[in-house]
Protein backbone atom coordinates (compact mmCIF):
# COMPACT_ATOMS: atom_id res chain seq x y z
CA UNK A 1 0.00 0.00 0.00
CA UNK A 2 1.37 3.48 -0.83
CA UNK A 3 2.25 5.85 2.00
CA UNK A 4 -0.74 7.47 3.66
CA UNK A 5 1.52 10.35 4.70
CA UNK A 6 3.84 12.18 2.31
CA UNK A 7 7.39 11.16 3.26
CA UNK A 8 9.17 14.10 4.86
CA UNK A 9 6.03 16.18 5.48
CA UNK A 10 5.26 17.58 8.90
CA UNK A 11 2.26 15.75 10.35
CA UNK A 12 -0.63 17.65 11.91
CA UNK A 13 -3.39 15.00 11.79
CA UNK A 14 -6.99 16.16 12.10
CA UNK A 15 -9.31 13.60 13.65
CA UNK A 16 -12.39 13.98 11.43
CA UNK A 17 -11.28 11.61 8.68
CA UNK A 18 -13.81 10.19 6.21
CA UNK A 19 -13.57 7.84 3.21
CA UNK A 20 -13.47 8.86 -0.43
CA UNK A 21 -15.72 7.62 -3.26
CA UNK A 22 -13.33 5.02 -4.63
CA UNK A 23 -15.33 4.20 -7.76
CA UNK A 24 -13.76 7.30 -9.36
CA UNK A 25 -10.19 7.60 -10.67
CA UNK A 26 -7.55 9.09 -8.33
CA UNK A 27 -6.80 12.80 -8.57
CA UNK A 28 -5.13 15.88 -7.08
CA UNK A 29 -6.80 19.29 -6.68
CA UNK A 30 -4.42 22.28 -6.61
CA UNK A 31 -5.12 25.55 -4.76
CA UNK A 32 -3.28 28.66 -3.67
CA UNK A 33 -3.83 30.13 -0.21
CA UNK A 34 -4.40 33.66 -1.65
CA UNK A 35 -3.94 35.31 1.74
CA UNK A 36 -3.50 38.87 0.41
CA UNK A 37 -4.51 40.87 -2.65
CA UNK A 38 -1.34 42.35 -4.13
CA UNK A 39 -0.46 43.84 -7.52
CA UNK A 40 2.63 44.18 -9.68
CA UNK A 41 2.88 47.79 -8.52
CA UNK A 42 2.27 46.89 -4.87
CA UNK A 43 3.58 43.42 -4.04
CA UNK A 44 3.13 42.08 -0.50
CA UNK A 45 5.25 39.81 1.68
CA UNK A 46 4.35 36.14 1.67
CA UNK A 47 2.45 34.98 4.77
CA UNK A 48 4.43 32.78 7.18
CA UNK A 49 4.05 29.01 6.70
CA UNK A 50 3.47 28.44 10.42
CA UNK A 51 0.59 30.93 10.40
CA UNK A 52 -1.21 28.81 7.82
CA UNK A 53 -0.50 25.63 9.79
CA UNK A 54 -2.09 27.28 12.83
CA UNK A 55 -5.08 28.29 10.72
CA UNK A 56 -5.71 24.82 9.27
CA UNK A 57 -5.36 23.18 12.68
CA UNK A 58 -7.51 25.85 14.36
CA UNK A 59 -10.24 28.07 12.99
CA UNK A 60 -9.70 26.85 9.44
CA UNK A 61 -10.19 23.13 10.12
CA UNK A 62 -13.38 23.25 8.10
CA UNK A 63 -11.45 24.03 4.90
CA UNK A 64 -8.24 22.09 5.58
CA UNK A 65 -6.49 20.34 2.66
CA UNK A 66 -4.30 17.26 2.71
CA UNK A 67 -1.12 19.28 2.18
CA UNK A 68 0.14 22.80 2.69
CA UNK A 69 3.14 23.31 0.36
CA UNK A 70 5.65 26.16 0.31
CA UNK A 71 7.11 26.26 -3.23
CA UNK A 72 9.92 28.56 -2.09
CA UNK A 73 11.39 26.26 0.57
CA UNK A 74 9.82 22.86 -0.18
CA UNK A 75 8.35 22.71 3.32
CA UNK A 76 5.12 20.71 3.52
CA UNK A 77 2.58 19.97 6.25
CA UNK A 78 -0.09 17.27 6.07
CA UNK A 79 -3.46 17.31 7.83
CA UNK A 80 -5.28 14.23 6.48
CA UNK A 81 -4.04 10.79 5.35
CA UNK A 82 -4.26 10.08 1.63
CA UNK A 83 -7.25 7.73 1.96
CA UNK A 84 -9.41 10.35 3.70
CA UNK A 85 -11.24 13.23 2.10
CA UNK A 86 -10.14 16.73 3.01
CA UNK A 87 -12.28 19.88 2.94
CA UNK A 88 -10.83 22.59 0.68
CA UNK A 89 -13.50 22.67 -2.03
CA UNK A 90 -17.21 23.46 -1.91
CA UNK A 91 -19.21 20.23 -1.77
CA UNK A 92 -22.93 20.80 -2.33
CA UNK A 93 -25.44 18.36 -0.86
CA UNK A 94 -27.00 15.90 -3.29
CA UNK A 95 -24.43 16.39 -6.05
CA UNK A 96 -20.97 15.00 -6.86
CA UNK A 97 -19.07 14.79 -3.59
CA UNK A 98 -16.22 16.96 -4.82
CA UNK A 99 -14.07 16.51 -1.70
CA UNK A 100 -14.35 12.72 -2.03
CA UNK A 101 -14.20 12.02 -5.78
CA UNK A 102 -11.57 9.36 -6.41
CA UNK A 103 -9.66 6.42 -5.01
CA UNK A 104 -7.76 9.35 -3.54
CA UNK A 105 -8.74 13.01 -3.88
CA UNK A 106 -5.57 14.74 -2.68
CA UNK A 107 -5.82 18.49 -2.14
CA UNK A 108 -2.75 20.73 -2.07
CA UNK A 109 -2.83 24.31 -0.82
CA UNK A 110 0.18 26.11 -2.27
CA UNK A 111 1.46 28.91 -0.01
CA UNK A 112 1.12 31.66 -2.60
CA UNK A 113 -0.81 34.67 -3.84
CA UNK A 114 -0.19 36.69 -7.02
CA UNK A 115 2.64 39.20 -6.62
CA UNK A 116 3.76 37.83 -3.30
CA UNK A 117 7.22 39.02 -2.29
CA UNK A 118 9.91 36.63 -1.08
CA UNK A 119 13.44 37.85 -0.30
CA UNK A 120 12.68 41.09 -2.10
CA UNK A 121 11.46 39.46 -5.32
CA UNK A 122 7.86 39.48 -6.55
CA UNK A 123 6.22 36.41 -8.13
CA UNK A 124 3.15 36.66 -10.38
CA UNK A 125 2.27 32.95 -10.63
CA UNK A 126 3.19 29.62 -9.04
CA UNK A 127 4.95 28.82 -12.33
CA UNK A 128 7.45 31.59 -11.53
CA UNK A 129 8.45 30.10 -8.16
CA UNK A 130 11.33 27.65 -7.57
CA UNK A 131 8.68 24.91 -7.00
CA UNK A 132 10.90 23.22 -4.44
CA UNK A 133 9.53 19.87 -3.29
CA UNK A 134 7.08 19.53 -6.17
CA UNK A 135 8.85 16.39 -7.40
CA UNK A 136 8.19 14.66 -4.07
CA UNK A 137 4.49 15.56 -4.10
CA UNK A 138 4.13 14.29 -7.66
CA UNK A 139 5.95 11.04 -6.85
CA UNK A 140 3.59 10.50 -3.92
CA UNK A 141 0.55 11.20 -6.11
CA UNK A 142 1.84 8.78 -8.74
CA UNK A 143 2.22 6.09 -6.09
CA UNK A 144 -1.54 6.40 -5.55
CA UNK A 145 -2.21 6.01 -9.27
CA UNK A 146 -2.65 9.70 -10.16
CA UNK A 147 -1.61 10.31 -13.76
CA UNK A 148 0.44 13.38 -14.71
CA UNK A 149 -2.34 14.71 -16.96
CA UNK A 150 -4.53 17.80 -16.65
CA UNK A 151 -7.88 16.45 -18.02
CA UNK A 152 -9.26 19.98 -18.45
CA UNK A 153 -5.96 21.45 -19.63
CA UNK A 154 -3.25 23.21 -17.65
CA UNK A 155 -4.78 25.80 -15.26
CA UNK A 156 -5.10 29.46 -16.17
CA UNK A 157 -6.78 32.24 -14.20
CA UNK A 158 -10.01 31.48 -16.05
CA UNK A 159 -12.45 28.93 -14.60
CA UNK A 160 -13.06 25.86 -16.78
CA UNK A 161 -15.37 23.18 -15.38
CA UNK A 162 -16.92 19.99 -16.76
CA UNK A 163 -18.92 17.65 -14.54
CA UNK A 164 -18.54 14.84 -17.09
CA UNK A 165 -14.75 15.14 -17.27
CA UNK A 166 -14.55 15.36 -13.49
CA UNK A 167 -16.48 12.12 -13.06
CA UNK A 168 -14.76 10.14 -15.80
CA UNK A 169 -11.07 11.14 -15.74
CA UNK A 170 -8.45 11.13 -13.01
CA UNK A 171 -5.33 13.28 -12.93
CA UNK A 172 -4.64 16.83 -11.81
CA UNK A 173 -7.27 19.57 -11.48
CA UNK A 174 -7.17 23.18 -10.42
CA UNK A 175 -9.68 24.61 -7.96
CA UNK A 176 -10.96 26.57 -10.96
CA UNK A 177 -11.72 23.25 -12.70
CA UNK A 178 -13.64 21.62 -9.87
CA UNK A 179 -17.46 21.41 -10.16
CA UNK A 180 -19.67 23.33 -7.72
CA UNK A 181 -16.88 25.85 -6.98
CA UNK A 182 -16.43 29.48 -8.02
CA UNK A 183 -12.70 30.04 -7.43
CA UNK A 184 -10.25 30.47 -10.34
CA UNK A 185 -7.00 29.41 -8.64
CA UNK A 186 -4.26 28.19 -8.75
CA UNK A 187 -3.42 29.99 -12.01
CA UNK A 188 -0.47 28.84 -14.16
CA UNK A 189 1.41 25.97 -12.57
CA UNK A 190 4.99 24.73 -13.11
CA UNK A 191 5.62 22.13 -15.76
CA UNK A 192 5.90 18.71 -14.16
CA UNK A 193 9.49 17.51 -13.65
CA UNK A 194 10.48 14.66 -15.95
CA UNK A 195 12.30 12.82 -13.16
CA UNK A 196 11.13 11.96 -9.68
CA UNK A 197 12.74 11.26 -6.37
CA UNK A 198 13.82 7.67 -5.79
CA UNK A 199 14.23 7.94 -2.05
CA UNK A 200 13.65 4.62 -0.26
CA UNK A 201 10.30 4.08 1.39
CA UNK A 202 10.53 5.20 5.03
CA UNK A 203 9.79 2.88 7.89
CA UNK A 204 6.92 3.30 10.36
CA UNK A 205 6.63 6.51 12.39
CA UNK A 206 8.94 6.47 15.38
CA UNK A 207 7.49 4.86 18.51
CA UNK A 208 6.73 7.76 20.90
CA UNK A 209 7.30 5.71 24.07
CA UNK A 210 4.94 3.87 26.37
CA UNK A 211 4.33 7.04 28.37
CA UNK A 212 2.41 8.55 25.42
CA UNK A 213 -0.51 6.17 26.04
CA UNK A 214 -2.87 5.63 28.94
CA UNK A 215 -5.64 7.32 30.93
CA UNK A 216 -5.49 11.10 30.89
CA UNK A 217 -3.10 11.28 27.91
CA UNK A 218 -3.88 13.42 24.86
CA UNK A 219 -1.53 13.76 21.88
CA UNK A 220 -1.10 13.20 18.14
CA UNK A 221 0.42 9.74 18.68
CA UNK A 222 -2.86 8.49 20.16
CA UNK A 223 -4.71 9.77 17.09
CA UNK A 224 -2.21 8.13 14.72
CA UNK A 225 -2.54 4.88 16.68
CA UNK A 226 -6.33 4.98 16.43
CA UNK A 227 -6.34 5.80 12.72
CA UNK A 228 -3.98 2.91 12.01
CA UNK A 229 -6.08 0.53 14.10
CA UNK A 230 -9.11 1.48 12.00
CA UNK A 231 -7.17 1.01 8.75
CA UNK A 232 -6.03 -2.43 9.93
CA UNK A 233 -9.59 -3.45 10.84
CA UNK A 234 -9.31 -3.14 14.62
CA UNK A 235 -11.58 -0.17 15.31
CA UNK A 236 -14.85 -1.82 16.35
CA UNK A 237 -14.83 -0.33 19.86
CA UNK A 238 -14.84 3.28 18.59
CA UNK A 239 -18.26 4.89 18.60
CA UNK A 240 -17.35 7.99 16.60
CA UNK A 241 -13.78 7.26 15.54
CA UNK A 242 -10.31 7.82 17.00
CA UNK A 243 -9.19 11.07 18.61
CA UNK A 244 -6.18 12.57 20.38
CA UNK A 245 -7.61 11.57 23.77
CA UNK A 246 -6.84 8.12 25.16
CA UNK A 247 -9.94 6.12 26.05
CA UNK A 248 -10.99 2.60 26.88
CA UNK A 249 -11.94 2.06 23.24
CA UNK A 250 -8.29 2.63 22.28
CA UNK A 251 -7.15 0.04 24.80
CA UNK A 252 -9.72 -2.54 23.73
CA UNK A 253 -8.85 -2.10 20.06
CA UNK A 254 -5.17 -2.54 20.85
CA UNK A 255 -6.06 -5.69 22.82
CA UNK A 256 -7.83 -7.08 19.74
CA UNK A 257 -4.77 -6.37 17.61
CA UNK A 258 -2.44 -7.94 20.18
CA UNK A 259 -4.64 -11.04 20.40
CA UNK A 260 -4.41 -11.31 16.60
CA UNK A 261 -0.64 -11.57 17.07
CA UNK A 262 -1.29 -14.61 19.29
CA UNK A 263 -0.16 -12.71 22.36
CA UNK A 264 -1.72 -13.35 25.77
CA UNK A 265 -1.43 -12.16 29.37
CA UNK A 266 0.64 -9.03 29.95
CA UNK A 267 1.64 -9.03 26.27
CA UNK A 268 -1.97 -8.22 25.39
CA UNK A 269 -2.80 -5.55 27.96
CA UNK A 270 -3.96 -2.95 25.41
CA UNK A 271 -1.03 -0.58 25.90
CA UNK A 272 1.22 -0.39 22.82
CA UNK A 273 4.89 -1.14 23.20
CA UNK A 274 7.58 -0.94 20.52
CA UNK A 275 6.69 -4.31 18.96
CA UNK A 276 2.95 -3.60 18.89
CA UNK A 277 3.70 -0.27 17.23
CA UNK A 278 6.07 -1.83 14.68
CA UNK A 279 3.64 -4.55 13.65
CA UNK A 280 0.67 -2.19 13.54
CA UNK A 281 2.46 0.16 11.12
CA UNK A 282 4.16 -2.59 9.10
Amino acid sequence: MPDLWLPGAERHPLSDTAPTDTQYDPRVIWHITWDKNATAAKPADLVAFDKLVQYFTGGGKGVAPHLLWDPFTGRTAQFYPANSRSKSVVDLAGRTRTNRTGKVCLQVETLFFPYCRVNGQSYATVRDTPAKGLDKILAWARSWGVSDTWPMGAPTWKANRSEHTWETEGGHYGHGQTPENQHTDPGPMPKWPTTTSTSPKPGPPAFPGRSAFGPGKSNASILLLGQQLVRKGYGKHYRVGPSRDWGEADRLNVVDFQHAQKWTGSDADGYPGPETWRRLFA
